[in-house]
């Protein structure tokens, strides 16, 4: 009980919530491979900004196929097997790029990490919203979204220090630390999935998550503001990206060979203030509605990723992060509440399955269009359309919101939504 109080708002989820929790935060402390993904086919395959671009829009790209199959099969299947084998699969795909040293064959074997792990994103996040209802959601999406950055934070600044010296253990390390979520996921989390009679029966759902009858086309058209919410989604994607794509390379320019190390370190204050920050900002934010707090996220990342524009500094670079980092957060665990809050129970794998499509769309074409952009303009002219971007979605999320409530008002809001 006493370590129930200390975790504060998260101290009502049940232990399974828990279990998924620590989970991610074995899983994403040996998160290695993907975020030095850019320095990787720069520095060690020799490609150019284009080429990278081509490849890690592949890698996206493979995550929507997966995504489908995945989401469809854990409705039918069910959630935890789906999720076990799919994941077991993307680890796999890590242990020949161990081997392989400068080969074309490694964005491929990555390409297809991503494929298995989209195929068993869908079964994870159905699992979630299984065990959640829409009074305590918004919590347990903040408590894994800290889990997973819990072990971000030292992830990558262990992979900044191997990179140079000891390539291949990125990419080992990244498939143990997989295997050992997988364990206690397989151990410790029972089927999710509702069987018929309590999909009709289920007395805790709200209006948009009553079972659907129809197919998931029809039950997606008769939600149009989330459909609308899904494509700014995407945008924010877009921006997002350019941590991971113009954010790398503009550390190579301004700062040479320290950039992989300072790079490593970034990623570190990114999932430290995550840590720090995630219960704060959930707290505060408890009884607003979640497609405003997305509304604000953009807010942050306007000025966090705009600032980049005109700063040589690394403690700017910090700060710079510090502030992104914000919208991330609110984007992160807000984004995936509102999702869950207006998925029909019926047709929970599919709708997990698409929402990260979308928004993975954003990040697959973010990388190759900046890639082209940047063959004839500098990195720090990216930044001032990240801005422009961010505020012009965050606006339309505020007008989304405030339409929703209209829609409502003549309805009881949810707890949460006041």
């Amino acid at each position: 009980m006493s370590l129930r109080r200390f975790l504060g708002p998260y101290q009502h989820l049940s232990n399974s919530i828990f279990i998924i929790f620590f989970a991610r935060v074995v899983n994403s402390a040996g998160h290695f491979v993907m975020p030095f993904m850019t320095i990787f086919l720069s520095d060690k395959i020799g490609l150019n900004t284009k080429q990278i671009g081509y490849y890690m829009m592949l890698a996206a790209f493979a995550y929507v196929p997966g995504s489908m199959m995945g989401g469809k099969m854990a409705d039918l299947l069910g959630r935890k097997k789906i999720f076990i084998l799919f994941q077991g699969l993307a680890a796999c795909s890590f242990i020949p790029c161990a081997f392989l040293g400068s080969s074309m064959l490694i964005p491929w074997f990555l390409i297809l990490s991503s494929f298995f792990g989209g195929a068993a994103g869908p079964a994870n996040s159905a699992m979630v919203a299984d065990l959640t209802k829409s009074t305590n959601r918004k919590e347990a999406y903040s408590l894994l979204y800290m889990g997973h950055n819990l072990g971000f934070a030292l992830g990558p600044l262990i992979a900044g220090f191997l990179y140079r010296n000891h390539l291949p253990w990125i990419f080992i390390g990244d498939a143990f630390t997989s295997f050992l979520s997988i364990l206690l996921v397989a151990k410790f989390i029972p089927e999710t999935k509702p069987d018929l009679d309590m999909m009709e029966t289920h007395q805790e759902l709200t209006h948009n998550e009553q079972m659907e009858s129809g197919s998931f086309i029809m039950a997606l058209i008769k939600r149009p503001v989330l459909c609308i919410f899904m494509l700014l989604i995407a945008l924010y994607s877009f921006i997002y990206v350019q941590h991971q794509f113009t954010l790398p390379l503009q550390m190579t320019q301004v700062f040479g060979e320290k950039d992989t190390s300072y790079f490593g370190m970034l990623m570190s204050v990114n999932a430290l203030t995550v840590v720090f920050f995630t219960t704060l900002i959930t707290q505060l934010t408890l009884r607003l509605k979640p497609i405003f707090c997305v509304g604000l996220g953009g807010l942050f990342y306007g000025i966090g990723f705009g600032m980049l524009l005109g700063i040589n500094h690394f403690y700017l670079y910090i700060l710079s992060t510090f502030i992104w980092t914000l919208g991330e957060i609110l984007v992160s665990t807000n984004g995936m509440t509102y999702v869950a809050n207006n998925t029909p129970i019926s047709h929970r794998g599919r709708f997990n399955a698409i929402f990260p499509i979308i928004a993975e769309a954003g990040h697959a074409v973010g990388p190759y269009l900046t890639g082209k952009y940047l063959l004839t303009h500098s990195l720090r002219s990216v930044w001032p359309l990240t801005l422009y971007g961010s505020l012009g979605a965050a606006v339309l999320l505020f007008l989304l919101s405030m339409t929703e409530s209209l829609d409502r008002s003549s309805t009881k809001p949810e707890p949460e939504q006041l």
